[in-house]
């Protein structure tokens, strides 16, 4: 299961090769558009995930006989994500985003699927909500939704620290990529739209000091 990671900032590199090779992907790396595509000309990978540089790696692979599907992890506007679909992208993921939620797009979009490791965790459960990660569906008693890419990242963040505080410093820098903002609501925001989409149940409350914690049934 060969992939290409594309990027020019070697942090993100980094952090991507290692989620991948825990989730038994074996990783090759691409400073820029133009050595993905020479790797790409020489070598067969069956998934790229460029970052920056995905517009030139998704023209310079619109050829006859080019098939290797592109997932474009990207922090650009929602413009430059309708030019990555629509020159080709399998899917688009934005930035920040969580290790769980980009292995399972790349599941989702290889061309032979492949069991799970033995032993990887797939679902997440706590407060009577069941989190699928491979799918970013919660699943409660009265519904079944697909939750938005910061909704996700939000609930599956604070369900991973079950019964551990997750400061508010802590969920702005990990899912928003964000200094600390005393004046900033996005954490109150998302958590109302998670509250109307899986109430009754959401499992995550308030700790007085401004942190954040889920708890089980």
């Amino acid at each position: 299961m060969a992939r290409l990671l594309v990027d020019d900032e070697p942090r993100i590199r980094t952090y991507l090769n290692w989620s991948l090779s825990g989730e038994g992907h074996t990783v090759s790396e691409a400073v820029d558009g133009q050595d993905a595509l020479g790797q790409l000309d020489s070598r067969a990978f069956d998934l790229a995930t460029p970052g920056r540089s995905g517009l030139q790696v998704l023209s310079g692979l619109r050829q006859p006989g080019s098939h290797t599907p592109v997932i474009v992890v990207t922090a650009v506007t929602d413009v430059s994500r309708i030019q990555a679909l629509d020159r080709g992208a399998v899917d688009v993921v934005a930035k920040p985003f969580s290790s769980a939620e980009l292995a399972a797009r790349i599941r989702r979009h290889l061309p032979h699927q492949t069991p799970s490791p033995a032993g990887e965790q797939r679902y997440l459960e706590a407060g009577g909500v069941q989190l699928d990660l491979h799918r970013r569906r919660a699943v409660t008693a009265h519904a079944s939704v697909i939750l938005g890419e910061r909704e996700f990242a939000l609930l599956a963040h604070v369900m991973w620290r079950s019964n551990s505080v997750c400061s508010g410093e802590e969920l702005l820098h990990d899912i928003w990529d964000r200094d600390f903002d005393p004046v900033s609501n996005v954490i109150e925001v998302c958590l109302g739209r998670l509250r109307m989409k899986l109430q009754p149940n959401l499992p995550i409350e308030r700790v007085r000091g401004g942190g954040y914690c889920s708890y089980d049934d």
